[in-house]
């Protein structure tokens, strides 16, 4: 995949896609690729329920189409849960992710590490910590050390997620990286993401603790999303003028920095869509770099 252009596309199928007469997976490389857009996330989000043959299918179809496929694996994982037997069974659902998601030819899986739980803070991230490590041990046994853990930022006070949460987590192993979904970062930070100068404080965190290379291809989410005092409430499309995060300061800062992520879109139903108005955002602005 090339290295020195952010790619774009949605999350899973929109709307869109099936008003269009479209029923399957499969046919979302060539939908995406005919919308000029170059990403796809498959989501494992409810179980790995594809079969391989299907998954192989669809990575022929996203390499025919230049799409690069990324996946985000089941919700339930909770590497804070107290009993090692549900640790373990999070770890068999971020395998099964894994292997799927080669057979697809891709090699980044987005995975939400846990909630904090009846735990402090500071209990539940120290168990996080043990827990990613040994998910490590398990992914170099398992011959999968081509492939990335994109440990994801998180929209609500009671889940293991801040930023900089994440970017700490990724030290663990040169295999982690972060996944900023930074409409859950503005709604931790109740709208606080607004000019390219907000993007650079995470972006200097993540280069100061992980190195240029992470720090400049993160996975990256983008979407609209409401939030109340506790954060994250619903996603929402770009048509949102009240929550934001907007993505021209984003984009902005991405191109005055040199910085080239897979971006994909979560908004609620248009992800297709709002992925094609972000990818023009980006491609304006660095037609005038």
């Amino acid at each position: 995949m090339n290295d020195d252009i952010a790619r774009f596309g949605p999350s899973g199928n929109d709307e869109a896609f099936y008003e269009k007469g479209f029923k399957h997976s499969i046919d979302a490389p060539k939908y995406i690729a005919d919308m000029g857009l170059s990403a796809y996330e498959y989501n494992f989000t409810k179980g790995v329920n594809l079969s391989e043959k299907l998954a192989i299918e669809i990575g022929q179809e996203a390499k025919k189409y230049n799409i690069e496929i990324t996946a985000h694996a089941p919700y339930y994982i909770n590497l804070a849960n107290p009993s090692d037997e549900m640790a373990e069974k999070s770890f068999g659902y971020i395998i099964s992710s894994l292997k799927m998601l080669k057979l697809m030819g891709g090699t980044r899986l987005v995975v939400h590490t846990a909630t904090q739980g009846k735990a402090t803070r500071d209990e539940a991230l120290a168990l996080v910590r043990t827990r990613l490590a040994r998910l490590d041990e398990i992914i170099h046994e398992e011959g999968l050390d081509d492939m990335w853990i994109c440990l994801e930022t998180m929209g609500k006070y009671s889940q293991i997620g801040s930023y900089t949460e994440i970017i700490d987590l990724c030290t663990i192993s040169d295999r982690f990286m972060p996944t900023f979904d930074f409409g859950h970062i503005n709604c931790v930070m109740q709208g606080g993401l607004k000019t390219p100068a907000d993007y650079k404080v995470i972006y200097d965190y993540c280069l100061s603790k992980l190195g240029k290379w992470r720090a400049n291809h993160p996975h990256v989410h983008f979407s609209h999303i409401e939030y109340n005092a506790k954060g994250e409430v619903k996603h929402l499309t770009n048509e949102d003028t009240t929550y934001g995060p907007n993505f021209e300061p984003y984009a902005t800062f991405l191109v005055e920095n040199d910085i080239y992520p897979v971006i994909i879109s979560e908004s609620r139903g248009t992800q297709s869509m709002d992925a094609k108005q972000m990818q023009d955002i980006y491609l304006s602005k660095l037609g005038k770099k």
